[in-house]
């Protein structure tokens, strides 16, 4: 992708094209990360860092275990002995 022209609307809103909408998948109301790295904007969405994140950390995760699940129980215990 080209570079695209956005645009600062009231309120310092980012106003972004639909081209860069259509390429990250966005839709109005979805959350998304800023960043400023050297004097630039990066614009990702919060799902994609998030996925980004659950990626790595699963490589620590032995297959067919399920820390929810486990995370789960741990509470449930706990609130039993409360």
């Amino acid at each position: 992708m080209n570079v695209q022209r956005g645009k600062l609307v009231s309120g310092g809103r980012l106003q972004l094209p639909v081209e860069i909408r259509r390429a990250l998948s966005l839709s109005d109301g979805d959350t998304v990360l800023l960043e400023v790295v050297d004097g630039e904007i990066h614009v990702r969405p919060y799902r994609d860092a998030v996925a980004r994140v659950q990626a790595k950390l699963r490589t620590y995760v032995e297959p067919g275990r399920n820390l929810s699940d486990e995370l789960i129980a741990e509470r449930r215990a706990a609130a039993d002995n409360e």
